[in-house]
């Protein structure tokens, strides 16, 4: 009996869906990209912006996409309440919140319209696969992007110490990026963990990087010398240096922050192990950080791009794949390589 799961990869502008039935070919499977939940949250703040009502927010914390939404409902003079849990989406300073205008309430004061907030809502895919004739799956995996919790510290300094300890402490291994039980410091993937019931969850970039692999042919390239995968997501970029089954090295830059050709100048230097974390930090990124570059890698010179800014790097020398036949699929078919890494070190 095949086990159907529910791949999620939640970004800023979209959320990306697979329905992946493993009795099926990829390409069979069914697929849906829909704005991501934070988008769909705006929206209704929007509404009720336009409507002069109050809003409370409620739910689990999830992706802070609809903070200028709740920044102009409150520039325009009307009220914003939000549960604790639901306010550590819009960021970890509840002084910072407060002084905002936000007001912390356990409870919808009278007047205000409660708004729910969660990466996950189970009655909203009960809904929608049922429209489609799908029935709910085995299991949900999902992927979200979390700079993890670190309060009064630099979140972009924050997050990128999360990539130094996967190269450092789990030597680069990508299994290592799927998560059953997420590090307690990136509380967003542990309440979306919760959502959907104990699957899997994993970060956005992780997801990209891995569903490039997921394609035989990206895989079979990183073998044969090593590769540059880079991911231009719509908010985040993020490059990996992978050979021979590990990734020796992790790059993290803003898209919209970065011009494309300092993107290309910044890999070069990368695939030779010669941009330092300081030089992304300072440029207004994550960082950088490389392991012992080996040899046998060739200085990694292939560059395979994925995401919906890649056309911002087209007429590169770069290959453009797409995992599974749909190039926005790529974190969710990462997923499902991720959930085969799992099971193959579970035998």
């Amino acid at each position: 009996m095949t086990q159907t799961t529910l791949c999620l990869d939640i970004g800023s502008g979209t959320q990306d869906v697979l329905y992946y039935d493993p009795s099926l070919e990829p390409e069979n499977c069914p697929k849906f990209v829909l704005p991501s939940p934070a988008r769909m949250v705006a929206a209704r703040i929007r509404e009720l912006t336009t409507a002069g009502r109050g809003v409370h927010l409620f739910g689990t914390n999830m992706g802070g996409g609809f903070f200028r939404a709740v920044k102009a409902h409150l520039d325009a003079g009307m009220a914003v309440t939000a549960t604790p849990e639901s306010a550590y989406s819009l960021g970890d300073d509840m002084g910072r919140l407060t002084s905002m205008g936000v007001v912390l309430a356990e409870s919808c004061p009278a007047g205000h319209v409660p708004v729910h907030v969660a990466d996950f809502d189970p009655g909203f895919w009960r809904s929608f696969l049922g429209a489609a004739g799908l029935p709910m799956p085995d299991c949900v995996a999902a992927a979200a992007q979390d700079h993890g919790f670190h309060p009064g510290k630099s979140n972009r300094r924050g997050r990128f110490t999360l990539w130094e300890t996967f190269l450092s402490e789990a030597g680069g291994h990508p299994e290592a990026l799927v998560y059953e039980t997420p590090p307690v410091m990136l509380t967003r993937l542990r309440a979306l963990r919760d959502s959907i019931g104990g699957g899997l969850t994993t970060d956005t970039a992780s997801a990209a990087v891995l569903g490039a692999l997921f394609d035989p042919d990206v895989a079979a390239a990183c073998d044969q010398a090593g590769a540059v995968i880079l991911n231009m997501g719509n908010s985040h970029i993020l490059g990996a240096l992978v050979f021979g089954g590990r990734i020796h090295g992790i790059y993290e830059q803003h898209q919209g922050l970065r011009q494309p050709e300092a993107v290309w100048e910044d890999l070069e230097l990368f695939r030779r192990g010669e941009l330092t974390l300081d030089m992304v930090f300072d440029a207004g990124g994550h960082g950088c950080m490389t392991l012992p570059l080996p040899a046998e890698a060739r200085g990694f010179p292939r560059t395979f791009i994925l995401g919906p800014k890649r056309g911002l790097l087209a007429g590169r020398d770069a290959v453009f794949p797409c995992p599974g036949g749909d190039m926005m699929l790529a974190g969710c078919f990462g997923l499902v390589k991720g959930m085969e890494w799992r099971r193959e070190k579970e035998r």
